[in-house]
C-alpha cells in the first residue's frame, strides 16, 4: 500500500498533463461525428453541401424538423407507422433475445449433459462469422417458413445471435454453485433457482446484453425480409429521403439526428446502471 502511494504522488505534473491532453483529444475525436450530425440537423440545405465543410452554424433553421410532418403529410405511409415498427422491433426483439440467451446459457454453465463442450465450441465459434454469411440461409429458413415480409422476419434473426449466450455464460458461470444448492435443498425448482436468484444476480450481464441489442435492432434496415411499405423501419425511411435529392436533404439530417437519440440515451442510463450493480451487487464465495 506505501508503495503504490508513493507512485501516485510522486507522479509528475507534465505526466497529468499529458494523460490529461490525452484523454480530450480522444474525446473530441469520439465525439465529433455526433457533434456533426447535430449541426447538419440545424444547417439549411445552401450551408449543407459547401466544401471543405463547416463545422458551425451561420443560418440555423428549425424548418428541417417542420419539413418532417409536412413531407410525410405527403406519402403513402405516415411517420407514425416507421416509427411504431422500429420501436415494436427493437423491444420485442430485445426481450426475447435476452430471455433466450439467458436461459440457454443457463444450463451450459451450471449443468452437466452429453456435448456440452462441443456446444460451448460452437457457440463461441459462432461469434467470429459475420452476419453477411448468415443472411442467405437466414433468408431461406425464414421463407419456407412463411415469415418472409412481416415483424417475425425483423425479429428472429436477431434471436439467432451467440454472443448473447456467450456473454451470460461468463457471468453465469462465475455465480457460486454453493448457492444454487441451498437454493435447491429449500425446495426451489430449477425455473425458480434461475428467475429468482440467478437472473437477477447477473443483471450487468443482461443490462449490457440489452444495450447491444437495443443499438443493433434499432439501426437494423431489414430491407432483405421486409417489402411491404407499411412494415418498413425508420432506417429505411431516411435511406429513400436521402435518395430523393437535395431538396430532402435538410430532412434527412434532422431524421438521422432523431433517429440517434434513443440508443445514445438507453445507453447513457444503462451505463450508470452498470456501474452500480457491478460495484454493490457482486456474489462472491
Amino acid at each position: 500500500m506505501h508503495v503504490m502511494r508513493s507512485k501516485r504522488l510522486t507522479r509528475s505534473v507534465f505526466g497529468k498533463a499529458l494523460s490529461l491532453f490525452f484523454l480530450l483529444v480522444l474525446g473530441a475525436f469520439t465525439a465529433l461525428p455526433f457533434y456533426y450530425s447535430v449541426i447538419n440537423a440545424f444547417k439549411p440545405v445552401e450551408e449543407l453541401f459547401l466544401f471543405p465543410p463547416r463545422f458551425m452554424v451561420y443560418n440555423p433553421t428549425w424548418s428541417n424538423f417542420t419539413d418532417i410532418i409536412r413531407v410525410q403529410a405527403e406519402a403513402l405511409v405516415p411517420l407514425e407507422r416507421y416509427v411504431f415498427n422500429t420501436v415494436f422491433t427493437t423491444l420485442a426483439g430485445t426481450v426475447i433475445y435476452v430471455l433466450i440467451a439467458s436461459m440457454a446459457a443457463y444450463p451450459l454453465s451450471k449443468r452437466q449433459f452429453k456435448g456440452q463442450k462441443l456446444l460451448k465450441k460452437v457457440i463461441v465459434s459462432a461469434i467470429l462469422f459475420r452476419p453477411e454469411v448468415a443472411a442467405l440461409p437466414q433468408y431461406i429458413l425464414l421463407s419456407k417458413a412463411g415469415l418472409i415480409d412481416g415483424y417475425g422476419s425483423l425479429i428472429l434473426p436477431s434471436v439467432s445471435g451467440s454472443f448473447g449466450v456467450f456473454l451470460m455464460m461468463q457471468f453465469i458461470s462465475g455465480f457460486p454453485d454453493e448457492v444454487l444448492e441451498a437454493a435447491r435443498i429449500d425446495g426451489c425448482s430449477e425455473r425458480g433457482v434461475f428467475f429468482r436468484i440467478v437472473f437477477p444476480s447477473v443483471k450487468p450481464a443482461w443490462l449490457t446484453l440489452i444495450i447491444f441489442t437495443v443499438i443493433s435492432l434499432w439501426n437494423q434496415t431489414g430491407a432483405q425480409f421486409v417489402y411491404s411499405e407499411s412494415l418498413k423501419l425508420l432506417p429505411v425511411m431516411v435511406t429513400q429521403l436521402s435518395a430523393a435529392g437535395i431538396v430532402r436533404s435538410g430532412v434527412t439530417a434532422a431524421l438521422s439526428l432523431l433517429l440517434m437519440l434513443p440508443p445514445m440515451i438507453i445507453f447513457l442510463l444503462a451505463q450508470g446502471a452498470i456501474v452500480e450493480t457491478m460495484a454493490h451487487s457482486g456474489i462472491k464465495e
